[in-house]
């Protein structure tokens, strides 16, 4: 894969406020056309059409969307990757599993780097201090509040089971 990371490495979140996903993906395409780096721009326009489809589903295609809610739309477009090279890897694809795994490091660089093991677990104790959690039936509500706290920095299922162990 061509796309340097001077160029990749800086998502959104480390730029500055005024920066945001749709504000730097015409210029991460227009860099991966000059540097003919096919596999960065299949990603990058298959998020451009996933933003343009969440617009869309927000209203109308001139519709704004946050900062939160386009780094959901990128998130999903991970997903799509990591369920896809689990497919090609049970198939014995490693061409095309290589190929969606350089993608999914193309649109890892836009969001912010992911919390540690240790910081979640911080988090986690936070959150059930503020939430008086004790049980597992208290789950939802420090899911929720986890969530809301990490910023979507932690993965879903590494803050599931690090909950329910500590809630058990």
């Amino acid at each position: 894969m061509e796309f340097g990371l001077e160029e990749r490495g800086a998502g959104c979140f480390n730029e500055g406020a005024m920066s945001t996903i749709s504000d730097q993906l015409t210029e991460r395409m227009k860099a991966a056309i000059r540097s003919k780096d096919t596999v960065a721009l299949n990603a990058l326009r298959s998020l451009k059409a996933a933003l343009t489809n969440a617009r869309i589903e927000k209203g109308n295609l001139h519709a704004e969307l946050g900062e939160h809610e386009e780094a959901a739309v990128v998130r999903r477009q991970i997903k799509q990757r990591d369920d896809a090279i689990e497919q090609f890897s049970k198939a014995g694809r490693t061409d095309l599993s290589e190929k969606e795994e350089a993608e999914k490091a193309v649109l890892s660089s836009f969001l912010p780097a992911e919390m540690t093991e240790e910081q979640i677990r911080a988090a986690l104790e936070e959150v059930i201090a503020e939430t008086g959690a004790s049980s597992k039936k208290d789950m939802g509500r420090v899911m929720k509040a986890m969530q809301e706290k990490t910023g979507g920095r932690a993965p879903g299922r590494l803050l599931a089971s690090l909950a329910s162990a500590r809630l058990a």
